[in-house]
């Protein structure tokens, strides 16, 4: 699919999306720079990067023509880190330019976007990485190994709980945060699909069920505390292929916050991963506790990789399509419930005001225990489920 090359020159990046979330991947280019792999050659932002932002990367050129910038700088990489309805359409731009991809999650807004962006970057021959950067934690292929090891027995699911606290500014940072559309366009922004989309990702690839057609069907339940178009409180569950359920439970309105994880449930013990730490308990019959903490592999540096020695892609578009479904789902779900006043409470978060589910920890850590949905968990707020058939 790609071209290899003997060249170990720095590749050239165009970053798409340098403020916000951008800044993480500012930093990482940084550090790759220092490492001889990349050189950041380009910025495409609305408004141009001053000088403190772009500290220690020189003069790279900037614009807000994405296409333009990647024709004048050569650019062999662009990281496109931008709203999620434009994901599409800026990733196609980058493959006509012939630039491999670094395309943050979620890939798309929609399945058929999905579809038209990773049939198009496949037609171009360009590489393209999507950005779950959990997915390049080395604990996912050792619990792989012990789940087919057998050692926690037969696999009986995957629960996945998320438990976040966003305030109100969170929902007033962008234009398209916490909406479904803007004028007609999909946007489907929300706890599964964005903020806690790798839980979702996670918990579909510890089950070895990555791919569109490894879904049969998807139950979800969106709900919102905040007056917004999208989810803040939600769970979804998935039947796979090979009949593994795997749910998801989130929200934004936790009273604490706390580490998301995934919980592999087995017929003899059970395995909890905290994504973003790298960490892993296991327990199983006949022996103690055993607790690990794993290396990760950055994207961006195993795209170049990739390029340069081969190197197996973590992330590729097919081993997102499940996830994709998940979205797709969601997207096609009737918007979500508003919960009643007395579910939820205002407080202050460092000055800035908050909403909180009442007893919503509890709802989410019970779901990834048993796999259930919130209406299954006696949430007297929670719709019935919408089913959607995917098969």
């Amino acid at each position: 699919m790609t071209t290899m090359t003997s060249a170990r020159e720095p590749f050239p990046v165009v970053l798409a999306g340098a403020r916000g979330h951008g800044r993480s991947h500012l930093v990482n280019i940084r550090r790759l720079e220092r490492l001889g792999l990349v050189r950041l050659a380009g910025v495409c932002e609305l408004r141009p990067l001053d000088s403190e932002e772009l500290d220690g990367f020189g003069t790279p050129e900037q614009s807000d023509d994405f296409g333009a910038l990647l024709a004048s700088t050569g650019a062999r990489i662009a990281v496109v880190c931008t709203p999620i309805q434009t994901h599409t359409d800026l990733a196609l731009t980058a493959a006509r330019h012939g630039a491999h991809l670094l395309l943050e999650k979620p890939p798309a807004p929609s399945y058929a976007e999905f579809r038209r962006m990773a049939d198009g970057v496949a037609a171009a021959r360009v590489a393209c990485q999507i950005g779950f950067q959990s997915l390049g934690s080395h604990a996912v292929p050792m619990i792989r190994r012990l789940i087919g090891d057998g050692a926690i027995g037969e696999l009986l699911g995957v629960g996945g709980a998320g438990a976040w606290i966003r305030d109100e500014a969170y929902f007033r940072r962008a234009p398209w945060a916490g909406r479904r559309r803007i004028d007609g366009v999909d946007v489907v922004d929300g706890a599964l699909t964005n903020p806690l989309a790798h839980a979702v990702a996670t918990a579909l690839a510890l089950d070895g069920s990555t791919r569109a057609e490894d879904v049969e069907f998807i139950e979800t339940e969106l709900l919102r505390a905040y007056a917004i178009e999208s989810d803040d409180t939600s769970c979804v569950r998935i039947l796979t292929t090979q009949g593994t359920r795997v749910s998801v439970a989130a929200t934004l309105c936790a009273e604490t916050p706390s580490e998301p994880y995934v919980v592999v449930h087995g017929t003899r013990g059970r395995i909890t991963f905290w994504y973003k730490q790298d960490r892993v308990l296991l327990q199983r019959a006949g022996h103690g506790p055993e607790e690990s903490v794993h290396g990760r592999t950055d994207l961006l540096e195993n795209l170049v990789g990739h390029l340069t020695d081969g190197t197996e892609l973590l992330v590729p578009p097919e081993a997102t399509g499940a996830f994709m479904r998940v979205v797709e789902a969601v997207r096609l779900a009737p918007d979500p419930l508003e919960l009643p006043a007395d579910a939820w409470h205002s407080e202050s978060c460092g000055g800035a005001p908050r909403r909180v589910v009442h007893g919503i920890a509890g709802l989410v850590a019970a779901s990834a225990d048993t796999l259930s949905l919130y209406s299954e968990l006696d949430a007297s707020w929670a719709p019935p489920p919408r089913k959607a058939v995917c098969r």
